[in-house]
């Protein structure tokens, strides 16, 4: 299980890659506000939800990971928010992986409720620990648990996909979008299929040292969710998406040039696909 995380040395030249490239805009670093619709109806009455707005940092899990949140600036505790959870590649820590992707700024302008993760060694019990997250954001913060959305880069990819086809941990996630995951089409294939599930797959045409993983597992996601098995061009940089999936939910492949040390510059994309993503 979860093969493609067993080179260390692979993961940690891609760790060396990683840092030595990142690149960001401090801006996509800032919280922004959110402008909730007139017609929202409050969610949460819970006095016992205590979450802080803007930042809190440095949060764990009953076995230690820790992790850190962002709300919009203006966040209402009344109302329920889609959360994004991101999760890190291999060695990062929750503030690297913030930086690295950059999705502060703009997720919670959208709306989202954000959390970094800490990278671990990957176990089963490992990803299962990381599949806890949302519900401890959800015991503090006002969570629409039918908007939780997962992503992340390299084993934070891989766990993404893990969390969204592994018994104990395949109701979390209302859709997924993992990023250069170190799982291909011969490891995915050993699992079982979850209930139909909208996903997008994101993976650089260069990416050397998980080369092609990422059309591998699509297939596989589009074979879970009964699709046509022939993808139609987005109009969108270098996506496609497959049609007909069952439940109407989208599948999608989205391929950049970059290497595996690069977020591929889709965040809006991304969310997007999040908001617009329905299960049933």
């Amino acid at each position: 299980m979860l093969k493609g995380c067993r080179s260390l040395c692979l993961v940690m030249l891609a760790l060396a890659m990683l840092c030595a490239c990142e690149r960001y805009d401090k801006e996509s670093l800032l919280i922004s506000s959110y402008t909730y619709p007139e017609d929202l109806k409050p969610q949460c009455m819970d006095e016992s939800l205590q979450g802080q707005t803007a930042s809190t940092d440095d949060l764990k899990t009953t076995k230690g990971i820790r992790f850190n949140v962002r709300t919009p600036a203006n966040y209402n505790s009344q109302f329920a928010h889609p959360l994004l959870v991101v999760y890190a590649p291999a060695g990062r820590s929750r503030r690297a992986t913030e930086r690295f992707t950059g999705l502060t700024q703009l997720a919670t302008e959208t709306g989202f409720i954000v959390a970094y993760v800490d990278s671990r060694q990957l176990s089963i019990a490992v990803i299962e620990e990381l599949g806890s997250i949302p519900d401890l954001i959800a015991s503090q913060w006002c969570v629409d648990k039918q908007r939780i959305f997962l992503t992340g880069h390299s084993d934070g990819g891989t766990v993404a996909h893990a969390l969204a086809f592994l018994d104990s941990t395949r109701q979390i996630p209302a859709a997924i979008a993992p990023s250069a995951a170190g799982i291909n089409g011969e490891e995915i294939a050993e699992q079982q299929c979850p209930e139909p599930l909208p996903v997008m797959v994101i993976h650089n045409s260069d990416d050397r040292y998980f080369p092609g993983f990422g059309a591998q597992t699509v297939t596989w996601w589009a074979g879970c969710n009964q699709c046509s098995k022939t993808p139609v061009k987005l109009p969108k940089a270098g996506c496609i998406v497959y049609p007909d999936c069952a439940n109407d939910v989208q599948t999608m492949y989205c391929e950049q040039p970059g290497t595996h040390s690069s977020w591929p510059q889709l965040n809006k994309v991304m969310l997007d696909f999040f908001l617009a993503s329905r299960t049933q």
